[in-house]
């Protein structure tokens, strides 16, 4: 069982959790960590809608990231902050998490809700995507991940929805080791 929350730490997360949201709504494609059968991981991206019950995404099995994910369901997810609108390349705003992905069969409710919020979003392609044989919706469940605001502050997240918040107050450790600092055994 949890500890009871401290006043410091419900008005971080008071404070984190609308920030979030926001992000997450701001930015309109997500990169995606597949895994193929082979062990070969493959990057890729995917443009999503957030609903309550998580992320939706069209992928085509054309695309090697559906073949992938047709095998593994387990992902890697991160929405990043555009280079041209971060402070530093080195510290841009970014949300990671890891996910399962549940391919959502043709003709059920949850399809029909996971195509409804993505053509929300994105319009009319969203309909013609989904119409399409070789694509498959997937929604993503997020069961942890950490959201970064910059140097200093990173934030882990977990929950069935990513709504517990933990401050990474242990940060960056240790300087690079050079010749100059390595110790010889």
């Amino acid at each position: 069982m949890k500890p009871e929350m401290t006043e410091q730490e419900q008005r971080l997360r008071d404070k984190l959790l609308p920030e979030i949201e926001a992000f997450k709504q701001q930015r309109e494609t997500l990169q995606l960590a597949t895994l193929g059968i082979d062990g070969q991981p493959n990057a890729s991206y995917a443009p999503f809608a957030l609903a309550d019950d998580g992320f939706y995404i069209l992928v085509s099995d054309l695309a090697r990231h559906g073949h992938n994910l047709k095998h593994s369901s387990k992902v890697s997810v991160m929405l990043v902050e555009d280079e041209t609108a971060a402070k530093s390349v080195f510290a841009r705003k970014r949300l990671t998490f890891d996910a399962i992905a549940e391919a959502v069969p043709r003709y059920t409710p949850a399809f029909i809700k996971g195509v409804s919020v993505l053509s929300a979003r994105f319009g009319e392609m969203s309909d013609n995507l989904a119409a399409l044989t070789d694509f498959n919706l997937y929604k993503l469940a997020p069961h942890q991940g950490l959201y970064v605001k910059g140097f200093g502050q990173a934030f882990s997240l977990s929950g069935a929805e990513l709504l517990d918040v933990d401050w990474k107050r242990d940060g960056h450790h240790g300087t690079p080791k050079t010749p100059e600092n390595q110790q010889v055994a």
